[in-house]
């Protein structure tokens, strides 16, 4: 926060500097121009950035705890994350500083709290009772490695067992050890010769808390007397244990092992097992054991009044079912259900109608958590179905590959996405409620709708409601399924040009106003969607097929020297055909042999049925050329008033009108710059054409003849064969390959030249040329190399002549460079307002239309929505161009450069968005650096600078991106979205936008004992485990043994924590505790000097060991 506070304080300073060095480029500017007029409110203190929420699938989950009294679910993971969930939209993250894995988690059972345990030996204890819970103490062990915990239901005596085979006990209120200990020796037998190995298991007798049941991993079970400090039981098995379980009763418990087998004890038999039972085991005949299986991981043991127990265990199988998924198995009665898994189990926990352990425990449900899905089990209905799962867990259903988000988006789209998604829900969901229904929803401050676009490695889209902090998935759709799918890799067709997942969606292209979706795939493949709310059948798949490379061929110098190839520049063109076809390319090879026009993906020529919602309007296929594949595609654009889509990728830029089915435009990256290349690639000797498949005929730069398109299947494309050598071929995207790619504008060698690719294209209508008196429709191109050019559209009137008449359309020219590539353009009004890109409104397109809306539509052109066309002809605008090291702000018609912003020297912007904030506009980067800054529009005031987040990994370059209302995301890890804030008011409002965990519920009552047990004795036996425990009776705990850490929650936190059984206690304490606090301080840090003295001596000790026999000529 502090941090922020100085932002503040050095604004004014900034702000001066920035001005000063604007202001020389300002004195350029006519007297006339009004850029001086437009007040900026956007000040420092509007922002302030913070983590918002975390949605997703908890990554690399590692535990799992439930309350069953409050109906929360926690899952730990191994980097020491921590998420709770309560109902559907309360969920909670938290983080561990250490980052250690979490091994185990205990609920203080309705109390609002929990134990974490860690790898690192550590114990934790959360204050759930605050809306952002934190650590109030930790403990250290240093000693020993823990490796089970038992935490009693109303108890505040946590059990911990250890790789020793030792058990300490913790007081989980002031979170010290007990001077009572069970050590491993004193529990087995005297005459065993080896250690049993670590404890796996703790628990006490549902019926009698003075008797413990320790678990050892070597096979050895020990019920413990806690007040005679001697074992009872022993019991003894020759396979070692995974887990154990009590049957309510207490009179028999349940191990299993790591043969696959379960063993059944009755508690007063110790000598041999009650019954062994193999779940998957082959039941040999003459009475032989049955085959070994795999180790049994778990096993819980439940009963019901009405009928059978519950025998519920995970793992098991048998040896032979090679490749079969993981299972879990439930055993009710003689009926033994396997219920198959799509990844492995973690951990599961059964849901059982009451917290008492010596009670019927009436199971109801199966919590299962997997690596990668968490499932829940029915189980009071037959056959087991699952629950429905609420939580938006499924953003890795297929890996990540791109993300868009979308906030202040029209009122009606959530509901149109949600009706057309409705439909595509599975069925056969348990009819039950979801069981984890725990918390409270906190109040909704932000009222508009926000939409996040997730693109996928399989080709699949999601469209998720974002609105005020939740997330939850509208609407899938499946791009690969207009394509054949290869059954098998013989299949597979040579042209693929990744390996795998060769459907992955790369760009996003969305204009939520009209609801036209386009999207860019690794396989250099566009498609373009229109949404509807209507099932068509498409008979022919419209399809365009577009050649766009170049070729280079290498010139033998006359003195034998290299000279370096370089592409010739020149009004001229050598026209090549464009294949325009609604069926696969049939010419799959040149004539010498070389691959050639053939797509690297087949569309499906049979009909496609499609359903409401997103239907193809268009599918556009890069092709190979004479043996080279097509280059991936790096930037896209759609336009829905003019009908237009765009993308380009390192070899040039590709226009198509989407309405009429036609390349507008096919030209090379250089080609663009016409006579003005500012980089002098000269050129050299013309070399001799080679013949392309398909007709060709002679066009000038700037004009098409579209009836000859009509008419042939194939028509010219503007563009010249160059083909890059293989080696300067980038492999990654623009955005992955910025890393390895030179930051440099200036352009010396072959190998920067060729990766000039088209990074950033926004269409508009603005100022074209210098003299232009009224803005008109144009394209604005940005290149990696930092150039913006525009290319010119000239539109046909509206209505059916739009489908007749062509749209021409004429590269302009540079209008500036910038350091770096571009990576964002957008325009402002005279006022400093967004001027939008103009859009047609959504309309049904598969009903048909009355006259009266045809004669509308004849009437209107398309781009009369645009904002800006309402303007007067003298008013000028603002071009506000962004590129991975600076901004600029353009006066136009003038094009002049009022504002200049260094954004960074030493690093990169990876993304760059303009976005509106408190009614006003900024422009917000994220930094290769880890930096976050937001600039004033369109001064380009420095507003916010904070080092945020290190870029660890390509996806958080891939995914992070800005939106309106000072929102943000990008994905921090495979499995989970992070959404953050750059908003003071947010930020503000954030405490009361949270769920609440934690609800004051009643405690249900403890089971009757019923009369006879009470008359003659039976039912469950209390303990004063405060006797025992207590410093009093038990003495000290050695201090180096562990060390007390107060957490950031402290007193307060155990004020919050106060309540229970657990509570009460905690209540009379707390005054000594805040007397005893300082004086507990002291006993730590004397307890850490104690510690590192320790540590000094062992180390000293080991060092006399090493050199103890060593001459002194060996040191």
């Amino acid at each position: 926060m502090r941090k922020f506070n100085i932002r503040k304080v050095l604004d004014g300073l900034t702000a001066v500097s920035s001005a000063a060095s604007a202001s020389s480029a300002a004195q350029q500017q006519q007297a006339g121009n009004r850029e001086s007029e437009i007040q900026e409110t956007l000040q420092s203190e509007h922002f302030q950035l913070c983590k918002t929420v975390r949605h997703g699938f908890p990554y690399q989950p590692s535990a799992l705890a439930f309350d069953p009294v409050q109906k929360i679910l926690a899952i730990g993971t191994q980097t020491g994350a921590l998420r709770l969930f309560g109902r559907p939209g309360v969920e909670c993250y938290c983080q561990h500083d250490s980052g250690a894995a979490v091994i185990q988690l205990q609920f203080l059972i309705n109390e609002g709290a929990l134990v974490s345990a860690l790898a690192d030996d550590t114990l934790h204890l959360w204050n759930l009772r605050q809306k952002r819970p934190a650590i109030i103490h930790s403990l250290k062990f240093n000693r020993e490695r823990i490796t089970f915990c038992h935490l009693p239901f109303q108890s505040k005596w946590l059990y911990v067992g250890t790789e020793r085979g030792n058990i300490h006990i913790v007081n989980v209120e002031s979170f010290t050890l007990s001077g009572y200990v069970i050590m491993w020796n004193k529990a087995i037998e005297l005459s065993s010769k080896s250690h049993p190995g670590p404890i796996v298991h703790i628990s006490d007798n549902p019926m009698d808390e003075g008797k413990l049941l320790i678990g050892f991993e070597s096979g050895t079970v020990v019920l413990w007397d806690l007040k005679s400090k001697k074992a009872d039981y022993r019991y003894s098995h020759d396979e070692a244990i995974h887990s154990v379980a009590w049957h309510h009763e207490g009179k028999q418990f349940i191990c299993s092992h790591s043969d696959g087998t379960l063993t059944i004890w009755n508690v007063k038999s110790p000598t041999r097992p009650f019954q062994t039972i193999t779940p998957h085991g082959k039941q040999l005949k003459d009475g032989k054991k049955p085959e070994p299986c795999k180790p049994i991981l778990k096993v819980e043991y439940k009963t019901t009044r009405a009928g059978e127990p519950f025998i519920i265990l995970s793992g098991g199988l048998s040896y032979d079912t090679v490749g079969r998924r993981p299972c879990l198995t439930v055993m009710h009665g003689k009926s033994t259900a396997v219920l198959e898994m799509d990844y492995s189990i973690v951990d599961f926990l059964t849901l059982c109608e009451t917290p008492y352990p010596n009670d019927f425990q009436e199971p109801y449900a199966v919590v299962v958590l997997l690596e990668k899905d968490l499932v829940l089990i029915d189980l009071a209905q037959n056959g087991y179905p699952i629950f429905e799962n609420p939580y938006p867990l499924t953003i890795h259903e297929s890996p990540v590959t791109c993300c868009e988000y979308f906030a202040d988006c029209p009122v009606d789209l959530i509901p149109a996405l949600y009706s057309v998604g409705a439909r595509q829900k599975r069925q056969g969901y348990s009819k039950k409620e979801w069981p984890i229904s725990g918390g409270n929803w906190g109040m909704i401050t932000q009222s508009y709708p926000e939409i996040i676009i997730t693109g996928h490695a399989d080709g699949s889209i999601k469209f998720w409601d974002a609105s005020a902090i939740t997330l939850q998935v509208l609407y899938k759709l499946k791009t690969a399924k207009v394509f054949e799918k290869s059954r098998n890799k013989d299949d597979r067709p040579n042209t693929d040009i990744v390996d795998e997942d060769p459907y992955a969606i790369q760009i996003i292209s969305w204009c939520p106003e009209s609801r036209m979706l386009c999207i860019a795939g690794v396989s250099a493949h566009v498609i373009i969607y229109r949404f509807s709310k209507q099932e068509v059948t498409t008979e022919v798949i419209p399809m365009l097929e577009v050649r766009l490379l170049y070729e280079i061929n290498d010139i033998e110098s006359p003195d034998g020297e290299q000279v370096p190839p370089l592409p010739t520049p020149g009004t001229g063109s050598n026209p090549q055909s464009i294949v325009p076809q609604s069926h696969p390319s049939t010419s799959s090879s040149s004539s010498d042999g070389l691959r050639d026009n053939v797509p690297c993906l087949k569309v499906k020529n049979s009909p496609l049925k499609q359903s409401p919602g997103y239907q193809i309007e268009l599918v556009i296929q890069l092709v190979w050329v004479s043996g080279e594949p097509p280059q991936q595609i790096t930037s896209l654009a759609v336009n829905s008033a003019y009908g237009l889509v765009v993308f380009g990728n390192c070899n040039g830029i590709a226009m198509v009108d989407y309405l009429q089915k036609t390349v507008l435009l096919n030209l090379g990256t250089i080609e663009l710059y016409g006579s003005n290349d500012p980089y002098r690639r000269e050129p050299r000797s013309p070399r001799k054409t080679r013949q392309p498949s398909g007709g060709l005929c002679d066009i000038n730069e700037g004009t098409m003849v579209p009836e000859d398109r009509c008419k042939s299947p194939t028509s010219a494309k503007m563009s010249r064969k160059l083909s890059l050598p293989t080696e300067l071929k980038p492999d990654l995207d623009v955005k992955d390959n910025s890393f390895s790619r030179s930051r440099s504008s200036s352009v010396t060698s072959i190998d920067k030249e060729s990766r000039e690719a088209i990074s950033a294209l926004h269409f508009c209508e603005t100022f074209t040329r210098k003299a232009d008196t009224s803005p008109s429709p144009c394209l604005w191109v940005g290149t990696t190399l930092g150039t913006v050019l525009v290319i010119v559209l000239n539109l046909p009137p509206g209505g059916e002549q739009r489908l007749l008449q062509p749209v021409i359309v004429s590269p302009s020219g540079t209008i500036l460079r910038l350091k770096g590539a571009i990576l964002r353009m957008a325009f402002l009004d005279t006022t400093g307002s967004l001027v939008s890109p103009a859009h047609e409104p959504w309309r049904e397109h598969n009903v048909p239309e009355d006259k009266d809306e045809k004669d509308k539509l004849k009437k209107r052109r398309p781009v009369s929505v645009s904002p800006s066309s309402s303007q007067e002809i003298s008013e000028n605008q603002y071009a506000v161009i962004c590129s991975e090291k600076q901004a600029k702000v353009i006066s136009l018609p003038s094009q002049n450069c009022i504002y200049k912003q260094n954004i960074t020297e030493t690093s990169f912007v990876l993304r760059g968005d303009i976005v509106s904030l408190s009614n006003s506009i900024c422009l917000a980067c994220f930094c290769a650096n880890g930096h976050i800054m937001t600039f004033s529009l369109p001064s380009l005031r420095p507003l916010l600078d904070v080092y945020y987040l290190p870029l660890t990994n390509m996806r958080i370059a891939r995914t992070f991106c800005f939106t309106n209302n000072g929102q943000a995301l990008y994905l921090v890890s495979p499995t989970e979205i992070q959404r953050l804030t750059y908003s003071q008011e947010t930020c503000e409002n954030l405490q009361e936008m949270l769920g609440e965990l934690f609800t004051p519920v009643e405690t249900p009552e403890a089971p009757n004992r019923g009369f006879f047990k009470g008359l003659f004795g039976g039912g469950a036996q209390s303990l004063d485990r405060e006797e025992l425990f207590g410093e009093s009776a038990s003495g000290k705990a050695s201090r180096s043994l562990a060390q007390h850490i107060p957490g950031p929650g402290g007193i307060e936190g155990v004020k919050g924590a106060a309540s229970g059984v657990v509570g009460e206690l905690a209540r009379a304490r707390l005054a000594l505790d805040e007397r005893g606090q300082k004086l507990g301080e002291l006993e730590e840090k004397t307890a850490a000097m104690l510690y590192s003295a320790d540590s000094f001596s062992k180390h000293a000790h080991e060092m006399m060991l090493k050199y103890k026999d060593k001459k002194w000529y060996q040191f």
